[in-house]
């Protein structure tokens, strides 16, 4: 059969998992194929650490003998995207095409930090990446835990956010999870530990993940995931599991337009005395107004500041 006679050219495909230097596609037949990149991509300026990711929707050319080369990656709908732990001026793009994220929380076994969360619910806001909180774990918690947790639940659905609790001990959540996913693309994120696998073995038939127990070191979860794949679950859904999160970074943002992805800080700036006013120390701010008056949770806006503040040490940073 001669070499690229009966090549396969532009045939189209879903990314289902990226191990790093290669790619399993799937095509519109339904076929999964092994693929590496032709050529260097670089997308939309961004240096990646992966520029091929879980979701994205690639041309590939398909040669005789089963082999395939991916030539494009088709415009992406959103993304997520945080700073590479190792590389700050790098990022790494988690997954594309989202219809939907659920980041995993849990108040403790390991602990979920409001600016961990917040600094997730920026970049989302920034991609266009519909978020729902899901406060897993439930089983796990004492009086003083469900307080606290109540508490966040007010705060992020005062602010206009989803949440939902869950115990895949208990089944709590089971059935809100299933509708979620069905028939969607959902990004699965959060700490290691926070039970990312159990939830993804809970809308399962057959166990797809492997759990593993907590490390008594400082109560943090030991990595399952390696790295990202598209999982297909038995309601038409699909689930991106993602190795777990340590940190979120936030990367490509621009420090005047932070507050436009805290909700209720943007709406509060359209009170204050100067267009360009950054909220941290201007006079008639209405943001610090609102801060003080209780109308914009401390958390929130400390979160705000820390990314302000991981912005501005990065002009610096060579």
């Amino acid at each position: 059969m001669g070499g690229d006679e009966s090549s396969l050219k532009g045939v189209k495909g879903l990314v289902i998992r990226n191990t790093g230097n290669t790619y399993l596609v799937r095509d519109d037949r339904g076929n999964d194929l092994i693929c590496k990149a032709k050529g260097n991509f670089r997308l939309q300026g961004i240096r990646s650490t992966s520029p091929i990711v879980v979701g994205d929707v690639v041309q590939m050319d398909v040669n005789p003998d089963g082999t395939a080369f991916i030539t494009d990656i088709e415009v992406r709908r959103n993304y997520i995207v945080r700073k590479a732990s190792n590389l700050s001026k790098h990022a790494h793009i988690l997954a594309a095409n989202i219809d939907q994220a659920l980041l995993c929380i849990t108040i403790r076994f390991p602990e979920t930090t409001t600016v961990f969360i917040d600094r997730f619910l920026v970049t989302a806001e920034a991609y266009s990446v519909p978020v729902t909180l899901v406060f897993n774990k439930t089983d796990l918690n004492g009086d003083e835990e469900n307080d606290y947790l109540n508490g966040l639940i007010h705060l992020y659905n005062v602010i206009g956010y989803s949440c939902l609790k869950t115990s895949m001990v208990t089944g709590e959540g089971k059935e809100q999870l299933a509708a979620l996913t069905s028939g969607k693309i959902v990004l699965l994120a959060g700490h290691s530990g926070v039970g990312k696998s159990s939830i993804v073995n809970a809308l399962q038939e057959k166990a797809a993940q492997k759990v593993k127990e907590i490390s008594g070191y400082h109560n943090k979860g030991m990595h399952t995931t390696t790295f990202s794949e598209m999982i297909e679950l038995d309601n038409g859904g699909f689930i991106i599991d993602t190795p777990g999160i340590k940190g979120f970074g936030t990367i490509d943002m621009v420090i005047a337009e932070v507050s436009h992805y805290f909700p209720e800080i943007f709406k509060f700036s359209e009170k204050c005395k100067y267009n360009n006013c950054l909220h941290l120390n201007e006079p008639d701010c209405a943001v610090l107004k609102a801060v003080e008056d209780h109308y914009i949770s401390e958390s929130r806006y400390h979160s705000y500041r820390n990314i302000l503040a991981d912005i501005s040490d990065d002009k610096y940073r060579l």
